[in-house]
């Protein structure tokens, strides 16, 4: 895959390597992030996303690549992409010993912002983040959710255009990474540009635009969450039919199919297409066989995890982790 600098891209990378000592960390991958959307980087843990994360936010230098993000290159002007982006790791940045509303101006002084203007970001912020109640308690007696919530405040003090989110879900509650979710989509909204790092699958499935996914240092495969689970066998549409006539019709016609006589119901291959579905209605259409049911089943990202991955370690449950 070729990037470029192009202007609607919020972050190219071309050729980024990384090792340390004889362990590739990075084989050279290409990755493109069009402004204004949410990229997904998935790997079994090692794999390097955080790395990843860690060179395009200028925390750590790369051995080899041309990389751009907000349009500067990195290996040129590192402080020009830093004033771009905010970055919220997996462990919060959040001061547990001041209050919240504390953490908030002490950020607006680190990016230098007068007394007036930092109370009234702050002010914003933290009524935008529900934490309003709670400002001026010590944020070590806040919950996982509001903890997460107000170190993505803070990121968002010097408004960023280019977000990192490393795992920022990670240990909250489903009540919790909904509303963490909610958040992310409203920043989208607004034209914010975010590059997400996730250990749970169905968070890339909700919110991303695109999807690469990271195995022994190179990208095995990128797309939407529905361009990946078509790349994988084992999806299919299932026809259920009222009418026992009707079921033996089109189960005698069509081809490849499983069926399931006590159910009357059909099992077709299909990669779950418009095309394909398009075709099997126009044909049961014309052949006159009206069918009461029809469900497409594709492969989930846990599948397309399995594949390209060689059977690393996915979770079956938001609870574990696949880093």
């Amino acid at each position: 895959m070729t990037t470029t600098t192009s202007p609607s891209l919020a972050i190219a990378a071309t050729g980024l390597r990384k090792a340390y000592g004889d362990k590739t960390v990075l084989d050279g991958i290409d990755l493109a992030v069009p402004a204004g959307t949410v990229f997904s980087l998935l790997g079994p843990n090692g794999a390097g996303k955080t790395t990843t994360v860690k060179i395009l936010s200028t925390l750590i230098g790369a051995d080899a690549g041309d990389l751009h993000v907000g349009g500067h290159d990195l290996a040129v002007d590192p402080q020009a992409v830093r004033a771009a982006i905010g970055v919220t790791g997996q462990f919060s940045a959040v001061d547990g010993l001041i209050t919240g509303e504390e953490n908030m101006l002490l950020m607006a002084d680190l990016h230098h912002l007068n007394r007036r203007e930092g109370r009234r970001v702050a002010a914003e912020l933290l009524e935008r983040f529900d934490l309003v109640d709670a400002a001026k308690k010590p944020a070590a007696s806040y919950s996982g959710g509001m903890r997460r919530r107000l170190d993505l405040a803070m990121t968002l003090v010097g408004d960023p255009r280019i977000i990192f989110l490393d795992e920022p879900t990670t240990g909250l509650d489903p009540r919790s990474r909904h509303n963490m979710w909610a958040i992310i989509r409203e920043l989208v909204t607004g034209g914010v540009t975010v590059f997400l790092t996730t250990q749970y699958l169905e968070e890339a499935d909700e919110l991303a635009d695109r999807i690469a996914v990271l195995n022994d240092g190179r990208v095995a495969a990128e797309g939407s969450a529905d361009e990946l689970k078509r790349l994988i066998p084992g999806g299919h549409v299932r026809l259920r039919f009222a009418d026992p006539a009707a079921y033996q019709s089109a189960a005698l016609a069509l081809r490849e199919v499983t069926r399931d006589n006590e159910a009357l119901s059909l099992r077709i291959p299909s990669d779950g297409s418009q095309r394909e579905l398009r075709s099997l209605l126009d044909w049961l259409d014309a052949a006159g066989i009206e069918a009461d049911e029809l469900t497409v089943h594709t492969p989930d990202l846990d599948d397309v995890f399995f594949a390209l991955t060689g059977g690393s370690t996915v979770p079956n449950h938001p609870t574990e982790a696949v880093r």
